[in-house]
């Protein structure tokens, strides 16, 4: 790991359900899980703020201590948001070893901008932000870092300079990022024109034969 491995205090939930969740959070904490390597599951709390700085710096193992002498190193295995999805409720972790081999999703911290984005109407999209690796846990990195001025308009997973251990999962010839030219559009003129008002003439005076009907009628 590129970090040093964070280590972070959590305390053993006696009482679980929705309320006393809720009582967590009110209180800045997140009602947590620790599952895995044959051991019993057990429920923890952690403090938010805590874990919420460690996971925006990129950490995705942690050793949890929760006072037994004995701290658990521990995968970030899933989060949970509110209904919004802004604000984090729960957190899952697995117990892991160092040299146990896993997969996980990395982000990727991207510089520079291809050649072609100079050109005229060229703009540079981000595909994957993040992308899947599979490394041994000690060899997860907090980020990698993509470089797009090493290409002139495409920037593949091919393109990374993974670090030493550190596979990605998916194809080599999958986007991170492109340069896609916007063509502006061109007006064309309106070859058929504003409607002849002296193709529909109009007729003067009403109906002609209703006009003739009434004369005759009342000439006699």
């Amino acid at each position: 790991m590129s970090n040093e491995t964070p280590q972070i205090k959590v305390e053993i939930r006696e009482k679980l359900g929705t309320k006393y969740a809720q009582r967590l959070r009110k209180n800045g904490r997140l009602p947590a899980s620790i599952y895995g390597l044959g051991a019993e599951p057990i429920s923890v709390s952690i403090d938010e703020k805590d874990i919420i700085t460690h996971l925006r710096h990129g950490s995705h193992v942690m050793e949890l201590d929760n006072g037994d002498g004995s701290p658990a190193t521990v995968l970030v295995k899933d989060l949970q948001f509110g209904y919004l999805g802004d604000n984090l409720i729960h957190v899952d972790f697995a117990r892991v070893n160092l040299t146990q081999i896993v997969t996980v999703n990395t982000k990727l911290n991207i510089v520079g901008q291809p050649t072609q984005s100079s050109t005229p109407g060229a703009m540079l999209e981000i595909i994957r932000p993040e992308i899947e690796i599979e490394c041994m846990v000690k060899d997860i990195p907090g980020e990698i870092t993509a470089d797009l001025s090493t290409v002139e308009e495409v920037f593949t997973i091919g393109d990374l300079i993974l670090p030493e251990g550190v596979r990605a999962t998916l194809d080599e010839v999958r986007h991170i990022a492109h340069i896609t030219i916007i063509q502006e559009e061109v007006e064309e003129p309106d070859v058929d024109g504003p409607e002849d008002d002296a193709a529909t003439p109009e007729v003067i005076g009403g109906d002609a034969t209703a006009d003739e009907e009434s004369s005759e009628g009342d000439s006699e």
